[in-house]
């Protein structure tokens, strides 16, 4: 008979979590304004918020994280990540930062100004928000394909040509760069395939134009690309991933997801001109420019977390647990954007819950029943997070409105997946019980969603 899947590797130390009851949960949520953001981590079973350092680091990692040197300037610890940085995208300048955000805020001081125009694949909170934050204007070329939940497409994270093309031509001098995110977090975290970057690197060179990836899930990317696009799947992930860095000028990265760390990032870039701007602002804002906002022990498992996450098997076990837990939801009928993403399934609201109208949310509606449900914490990634247009300060509901249920790497096993799914289906199977969704008490002008104060509409 065929052997079952196992993962990749052993549990080497575990911690506790504790469970709790319906009453306390729904006082919890209450108490955090509705607001999962706001809730202590100990009054979550199973907490699917992010996968943002929120992984399980390897034997290889801890060993590395003792060995950091923490020298001031020149760090042991910084070459060793510049060598493996270099090693799989080929960018020979490197800027360590604290997290991705920090990476954008540094390079995006120095290249995005007022009145400028950064087309990209939906950008993510952070991204638009510090496109924004600087009075420029994030331009979402994805391809329409993304914003239908139920058309199986390879790659819904691709990048829509002739919507960048007219970008370009109508605002190319107040285009700094193209951003493509990859893999596609906003739109469900979907791939973008290699075919598409060629096109975009074909687009970015007509109008010479420079490329910055938004690098948080690289790895995963490779994955899809190796199990979904033709003449890929005899590739390693290693030389996909170069292959993908070799069409594009720069990167940022969170390192706190494809980098199997609990804190860190970094810029990359093969341009001395963009490495010079960005000095400029890395040390004000970071650090010296041999550790920016990182510690040298976290650099050195940084280096060996990027050499660990580009091997297929482990990207394989996690993106299991995905497939996994979208096999559990097709069998219980629940509507999600297909096909699966590489750290996430991300359950389609507006279908869940058609009864609530947009203007109460629906998804961040969902995302508290399937708390006060189980204690199980995701995140909505929808008409909350999208914000308010900076111009009209309306709400944005053009995109979709999902709850975004993230696997963190290497942390629970099957039986949690099965946990979050069964919690899922008791929501689903009452849904028609819920009437109303929640209103807006108080919210920041910029990235509301972490710190929105919620109410629910009786």
């Amino acid at each position: 008979m065929e052997l079952p899947f196992a993962e990749s590797w052993k549990i080497k130390m575990v911690e506790p979590i504790t469970k709790s009851t319906r009453e306390q949960r729904e006082k919890w949520i209450k108490d955090a304004g509705y607001n999962v953001f706001c809730l202590k981590a100990d009054q979550v079973y199973i907490d699917c918020l992010t996968d943002s350092g929120t992984g399980a680091m390897s034997d290889r990692q801890w060993s590395a994280l003792m060995m950091g040197d923490e020298s001031y300037a020149g760090a042991r610890s910084f070459f060793e990540l510049k060598d493996a940085i270099e090693k799989i995208t080929g960018f020979k300048y490197v800027i360590p930062t604290h997290q991705g955000r920090a990476a954008e805020n540094v390079l995006f001081s120095a290249l995005v100004h007022e009145g400028d125009y950064v087309p990209g694949n939906s950008h993510f909170d952070t991204t638009k928000g510090h496109i924004e934050f600087r009075k420029a204007h994030a331009i979402d070329c994805t391809i329409d394909e993304a914003k239908d939940t139920q058309k199986e497409l390879p790659f819904k994270g691709n990048v829509d040509p002739v919507k960048l093309e007219k970008v370009l031509q109508e605002h190319g001098d107040k285009v700094p760069f193209i951003i493509v995110t990859i893999t596609n977090n906003t739109a469900g975290g979907q791939p973008v395939s290699m075919a598409n970057l060629k096109e975009v690197r074909k687009i970015a060179d007509k109008y010479g134009k420079r490329i910055v990836l938004d690098s948080a899930r690289f790895a995963e990317n490779a994955y899809f690309i190796k199990e979904r696009e033709e003449g890929y799947s005899n590739k390693s992930i290693k030389e996909i991933a170069k292959e993908m860095f070799d069409l594009a000028d720069g990167m940022t990265m969170s390192a706190k997801k494809d980098g199997l760390v609990n804190m860190g990032g970094f810029i990359a870039t093969r341009w001395e001109d963009w490495y010079e701007a960005a000095k400029a602002f890395v040390i004000p804002f970071e650090g010296y420019l041999t550790y920016g906002g990182m510690n040298g022990r976290d650099m050195a498992a940084l280096a060996v977390g990027l050499d660990e996450n580009t091997e297929f098997d482990n990207l394989d076990t996690r993106i299991h647990q995905l497939k996994l837990l979208a096999s559990l939801l097709d069998e219980y009928g629940i509507p999600y954007q297909r096909p699966i993403g590489g750290h996430a399934v991300f359950i389609d609201a507006l279908k869940v819950l058609p009864q609530i109208p947009k203007e109460e949310f629906p998804a961040q509606t969902l995302t508290i029943e399937l708390y006060k449900e189980a204690g199980v914490r995701g995140c909505e990634i929808g008409y909350i997070l999208a914000d308010r247009d900076p111009v009209t300060r309306e709400n944005r509901f053009t995109g979709n409105d999902f709850v975004r249920l993230c696997i963190p790497r290497r942390v629970y096993t099957d039986n949690h997946i099965r946990v979050i799914a069964a919690a899922l289906k008791n929501v689903y199977d009452r849904r028609d019980e819920i009437k109303h969704g929640v209103k807006i008490e108080w919210e920041a002008e910029l990235m509301r969603h972490f710190t929105v104060k919620l109410k629910p509409i009786e």
